[in-house]
């Protein structure tokens, strides 16, 4: 078939266990959005991660719902649920194959944090996720670029990756969590349709204090 000499859509995948989602995964999104100039951000939830096993998860229905709940109102931010409707461990390779073949002409673009991107040679096919994607990379403490080029340009990552500008979040699942265990409010981490969602279905097994508690 000849090329229509329509654009490429340019895709920002960013995985993830998202349990629960938060403001710090939102501004990776945005950031990558706006420096890259994708058109959209897909939060993309793992079922099951395959490098460490998952704590206090409420199942992925819930995190699904959670993801929907966070970016809605930005038009530019989106969920995907191919590796929820996978089974077993989900690979990031078989995401990216997974879109290719229903949008071949996409740009993929792979969003990570430094300390993640150092340990791609790890991954399932690391060589073939850096051919399927260029890489967007968010700088953490402990890893500079040149540690973050010198684990990926044995693999082919010369020349594929990217490196966002963006302020640092002090913000993980496991802060949440953890406020959660206490009763402390969560509003400020999570957005408050999300804080109202693990309210009301009483997730991570306490209910957070605050505005939250309020809703029914």
């Amino acid at each position: 078939m000849a090329s229509t000499g329509a654009p490429a859509t340019s895709i920002g995948i960013l995985g993830g266990m998202f349990n629960p989602p938060h403001v710090g995964h939102l501004a990776l999104a945005r950031a990558a959005a706006n420096d890259l100039g994708l058109e959209r951000v897909l939060l993309t939830p793992a079922l099951v991660p395959p490098h460490k096993p998952a704590k206090w998860d409420p199942g992925a229905e819930h995190r699904l719902h959670m993801c929907r709940l966070a970016v809605q109102g930005d038009p530019r931010l989106g969920v995907c649920t191919l590796e929820l409707e996978r089974p077993g461990p989900s690979y990031t390779v078989d995401t990216l194959r997974s879109i290719h073949v229903s949008d071949p002409d996409a740009e993929l673009t792979l969003i990570v944090g430094a300390d993640m991107a150092r340990t791609l040679g790890s991954w399932r096919e690391p060589r073939e996720i850096l051919k399927l994607a260029r890489l967007a990379v968010a700088e953490r403490d402990g890893s500079t670029r040149r540690e973050v080029l010198d684990a990926l340009i044995p693999l082919g990552g010369e020349g594929r990756t990217v490196f966002l500008e963006m302020p640092r979040h002090d913000v993980s699942s496991s802060l949440v969590r953890r406020r959660l265990t206490t009763g402390a409010p969560i509003d400020e981490l999570v957005g408050d349709d999300v804080a109202r969602y693990i309210s009301r279905h009483e997730l991570y097994g306490r209910r957070p204090a605050g505005r939250a508690q309020e809703v029914g």
